[in-house]
């Protein structure tokens, strides 16, 4: 059910800090709305939150929903994501009370309904494609309201209200809630099978994206995905590998560690040269998806062009973190095996092409991989091995469970011994704990390595873990 905002109707968000919980807090509170939110964390996040003036309680409770009721005449409707679980104290108690229960999803749908929106659904790239979108609205004067699930380096964070016309967000399709979005442009970027935990079969993820495609007023679609080619009619496609019977395309005419310089085509016929600072082919993808939405959207493309250069990836993808005893430190969210598979090919080729948007350019890929979720590990665990005999050498964290039961036979280890049996020749260690892993980062990697972090748990603390170990511990390689 949508609701119907109403800026005398107070709103309040349990687990507040969430990535897209906070896009929603923080823009309702930019755009007047009464805003609350609960959250036992206290981070920067919850920090900015305040500053827009959103109560955060740090106690899930009755006692907060009591607090939340007191002092307004009108009930307060209370906003969950799919990570609160129905035992929450707090939810219960907001039932208990007959306060009106909405999801995220809900919210997001309210106000993607609301004004001209861009929403970007896909199995990859969804974050990266909607802030790229984000990034050339804003560079080219169109101050857009964004909802993204990751941070925009443009803006410094995951939610932005703006003035202008349009709202740019994030359709995800982990819980099939974006059938409720009704944007003017629906973008999808690729479809695969992922989030087995929710959808049985690839038929099941194709279905609900075409009911997300049918509620678009239109779709723009990337052609070099034969599952979209087959199951989608988009009235716009894109392509990175033929400017042949799409309306936009990019064909790279140089591939570097550093960026793709590529030649824009419009319905076959070149129009000019990008300059993109942001490597690999699945990122010439993504930014061809934003400048032909923003083509759509009537910008010029003499003005997109220049806009190019301001393209940064989002927070989690190819996330710099530092130099630790001349190891380079890059965080990444890659947690199936194409997200994987495309990671590590980007960072294999700055190595082979010496040049890199690293200080340094590596001379060794080091990949970490921590896998999540039980039945995304099952279902695709010689897909990761797979992947991971790309790097130069592989360590692999615990599994993050996402709150799952464990399965017979799936773990670290599991994935640890097919990667050893397609390349024996490889360095591949399984830690037993997050600080194991640090260690044997710290043990086995050598100065000039690229220590590449990947997944959607916590193996995103190593940069931390790192840095409280005490160099002297350890005898590391100059």
């Amino acid at each position: 059910m949508i609701p119907q905002l109403d800026r005398h109707q107070p709103l309040h968000f349990i687990g507040v800090g969430g990535i897209g919980m906070s896009a929603l807090a923080g823009i309702l509170a930019e755009r007047g709305y009464a805003v609350s939110g609960s959250d036992p964390r206290d981070n920067a996040v919850l920090a900015n939150l305040r500053r827009l003036g959103v109560r955060v309680f740090r106690e899930q409770s009755a006692t907060t929903v009591a607090a939340i009721r007191s002092g307004t005449s009108i009930p307060p409707q209370v906003v969950v994501s799919s990570a609160v679980p129905e035992s929450n104290p707090e939810l219960s108690e907001a039932r208990r009370a007959g306060l009106q229960i909405f999801h995220r999803s809900d919210v997001l749908a309210a106000l993607i309904n609301a004004q001209p929106s861009i929403a970007v659904a896909g199995s990859h790239g969804k974050t990266t494609t909607s802030t790229l979108i984000a990034t050339l609205l804003e560079a080219t004067g169109h101050d857009p309201t964004a909802v993204i699930g990751g941070v925009v380096p443009a803006f410094g964070s995951n939610g932005r209200h703006g003035k202008g016309a349009l709202l740019v967000a994030e359709a995800d399709e982990s819980d099939g809630s974006l059938v409720k979005f009704r944007p003017q442009l629906g973008v999808l970027t690729n479809v695969e099978l992922d989030h087995t935990d929710h959808y049985p079969d690839l038929d099941a993820l194709i279905s609900t994206l075409q009911r997300f495609a049918g509620r678009s007023a239109r779709l723009l679609a990337n052609r070099d995905c034969p599952i979209l080619r087959e199951h989608f009619d988009a009235q716009h496609w894109w392509s990175t590998a033929s400017p042949s019977g799409v309306d936009y395309a990019a064909i790279a005419r140089e591939e570097r560690g550093d960026g793709t310089l590529a030649d824009f085509f419009e319905h076959g016929q070149l129009v000019g040269q990008i300059a993109l600072p942001l490597p690999g082919r699945h990122n010439l993808s993504n930014a061809l998806a934003a400048l032909a939405a923003c083509r759509l959207e009537g910008i010029s493309f003499q003005e997109l062009r220049l806009a190019v250069s301001q393209l940064r990836p989002p927070g989690r993808r190819f996330d710099f973190r530092g130099i630790w005893h001349g190891r380079m430190v890059v965080d990444d969210y890659a947690h199936h095996p194409s997200e994987v598979a495309a990671t590590l090919g980007m960072a294999r080729l700055m190595v082979s092409s010496g040049r890199s948007p690293l200080p340094e350019v590596p001379q060794r890929l080091v990949a970490v991989f921590q896998p999540h979720r039980y039945s995304r590990t099952a279902q695709f665990l010689q897909g990761f091995a797979e992947a991971l005999t790309l790097a130069d050498a592989v360590m692999i964290a615990p599994l993050y469970d996402a709150g799952e039961a464990p399965i017979a036979g799936v773990s670290s280890r599991a994935i640890g011994e097919a990667v050893r049996a397609l390349a024996p020749g490889l360095s591949v260690t399984v830690a037993e704990s997050l600080d194991d892993l640090a260690a044997q980062v710290a043990e086995a990697s050598l100065a000039g390595d690229l220590v590449l972090a990947m997944g959607a748990g916590d193996v995103n603390s190593l940069w931390t873990r790192l840095e409280r170990l005490q160099s002297d511990s350890f005898e590391l390689v100059a």
